[in-house]
């Protein structure tokens, strides 16, 4: 079976798709740990083979940001698809919401690409394109049933998701899943006039895991 190049266009070779894989494969564990904030050079080092290895797959980071990025997109995809299909429009919305946080506190690199320029990053702008309308659809449905606050936009949601995502990167060393508490206590001000608080399922740091947290957060 022959494989395409990102870079060139023409079949790969067995061997260089093996180390296209394992570039890919070191490129999406740093994007995880370190964020986006890496260079190709990293990369090399990570997955074992030389510098020119990587070029000669990849001529920038852009495109390996694209090429590891670009499922990441596609899951966000599906997963608002299959939140439309959920009966309950309040459950939907919250299945998504819940379910893009999650995945940006597993993944620094993904919270940096989402809320990031998308100069650059094709694949990733048409992603987003696509993602994009599904949020709305989401949105405009749960409204429509009464559920949540008619004066929120689809910017809100992102704007949580950013708040997730810059609170569970403070709190990883300390308490991985403290984000779910804030989520709560922000999916609640969504919505509408009398509709049931959710009652709060993780506990808020202690005084020892503030201190820690922000100790990790200086250094």
């Amino acid at each position: 079976m022959n494989f395409v190049s990102t870079v060139t266009g023409r079949p790969l070779r067995a061997d260089a798709e093996r180390n296209r894989r394992k570039i890919l494969a070191a490129a999406a564990e740093l994007f995880a740990l370190r964020g986006i904030d890496i260079t190709l050079d990293d990369v090399a080092k990570h997955a074992k083979v030389g510098v020119g290895t990587v070029y000669r797959r990849f001529t920038c980071k852009q495109e390996l940001v694209d090429g590891v990025f670009e499922q990441h997109m596609a899951d966000m995809e599906a997963g608002a698809a299959a939140a439309l299909e959920v009966d309950d429009p309040w459950q939907g919305l919250v299945n998504f919401v819940a379910f893009s946080c999650e995945e940006m506190a597993k993944n620094r690199g993904l919270g940096a690409v989402f809320f990031g320029c998308d100069e650059g990053r094709e694949q990733i702008a048409c992603a987003r394109e696509r993602v994009e309308p599904l949020v709305g659809k989401l949105l405009a449905r749960a409204q429509d049933a009464g559920v949540v606050r008619p004066d929120v936009d689809t910017n809100d949601l992102l704007a949580v998701g950013k708040m997730v995502e810059a609170y569970s990167e403070f709190t990883a060393s300390v308490a991985p899943d403290a984000w779910r508490r804030y989520l709560e206590i922000v999916l609640d001000g969504l919505r509408a006039e009398g509709m049931p608080r959710t009652p709060l399922t993780v506990p808020s740091l202690t005084d020892e895991q503030l201190a820690a947290a922000k100790i990790a957060a200086r250094g």
